[in-house]
């Protein structure tokens, strides 16, 4: 799979980039405020293949990539390797449980689609990840090649963006919502024993209370946000911002003082000085040192919140610089 970056511009025109910037940051928040009760809400194996048109593009398919990576099968009536390659696909979502969701377009129906993804004939198959777009193949495809290009997706969605997917309930009707056992608690005490330990300036038993909440409730919103906030006040103390600061001026290719003064931008409230740092050191890095910086950077994101607009802007920029 060779991903590349398109130009969405037209088809984020349907309500404008600021809107469905905004779209995608209520589905961000949406999904913190339901783990944060308990659940997510489940999907049944039909939901997990939908047909989208035009009108419904930015909620289902921009919205959702924010979440799991949207495999999009441009297909039409009359078309006959469509027919064989659409059931394979429709198989392969069910059986990849959650890993990924399929959308069909019919491009009878959907010209405009079919013109901003640049598709030439169908089948065409692409996908789109946490809003950006990134070609698959196209024409008839064997199952072994579709499998591998599936699997390079999956991975791609999960080590770079952290979209691990959605949660199957085999048992649940399509367009339900499967209840979901709210993890025992309560964490009231624990909480307010880390948010404690922060005020005192005790960050290792911050971080422990957080951890011990999390070994519990993984979806914890607070202790999430938490954790990733007592973390980063530990790794900036004792640090002597200046000096710091000196060697990333001097460095520009240091991974390490890059991502130490991006820690300090942070920390100083230069939210967007500490993301424009760490992208631009990504497309400096390759390999191992590369990894680093971006794992380091969706921390940072979790720090300011997946809501905030700064976070929405710096993960199309860290797509771009990515791919």
């Amino acid at each position: 799979m060779q991903p590349r970056n398109m130009s969405m511009s037209g088809v984020v025109d349907l309500a404008a980039v600021k809107a469905a910037q905004e779209a995608k940051s209520k589905a961000e928040h949406a999904r913190a405020e339901a783990a944060r009760q308990g659940g997510a809400g489940a999907v049944s194996p039909a939901d997990l293949v939908i047909d989208v048109d035009e009108a419904g593009f930015e909620r289902d398919v921009l919205q959702r990539s924010a979440e799991v990576p949207v495999v999009i099968d441009f297909w039409a009536e009359w078309c006959q390797p469509c027919k064989q390659l659409s059931p394979v696909l429709e198989r392969l979502a069910v059986e990849y449980n959650g890993r990924f969701l399929l959308a069909k377009i019919d491009v009878d129906a959907n010209q405009m689609l079919m013109q901003q993804f640049g598709v030439q004939g169908i089948p065409a198959v692409f996908a789109v990840v946490a809003g950006q777009a990134l070609p698959l193949f196209q024409g008839a495809a064997g199952e072994e090649q579709i499998r591998q290009t599936l699997d390079q997706l999956v991975q791609v969605a999960e080590q770079r963006f952290g979209l691990t997917g959605l949660t199957v309930d085999p048992d649940a009707q399509p367009g339900a919502v499967a209840e979901r056992e709210v993890p025992a608690g309560p964490y009231d005490a624990l909480l307010e024993a880390a948010v404690q330990a922060l005020d005192a300036g005790d960050l290792g038993g911050a971080i422990q209370a957080y951890k011990n909440v999390l070994a519990d409730d993984p979806a914890n919103t607070e202790a999430n946000l938490g954790l990733a906030q007592a973390e980063l006040l530990q790794r900036v103390q004792g640090a002597d911002p200046q000096q710091v600061r000196k060697e990333a001026a001097e460095k520009p290719g240091d991974v390490d003082v890059q991502i130490a003064a991006a820690d300090l931008d942070l920390v100083g409230g230069h939210v967007e000085d500490a993301f424009g740092r760490l992208i631009e050191t990504v497309q400096r890095t390759v390999g191992d040192d590369r990894d680093a910086v971006r794992r380091r950077l969706l921390e940072l994101f979790e720090v300011v919140g997946p809501e905030d607009p700064r976070v929405i802007g710096a993960r199309r920029a860290l797509a771009r610089a990515l791919f």
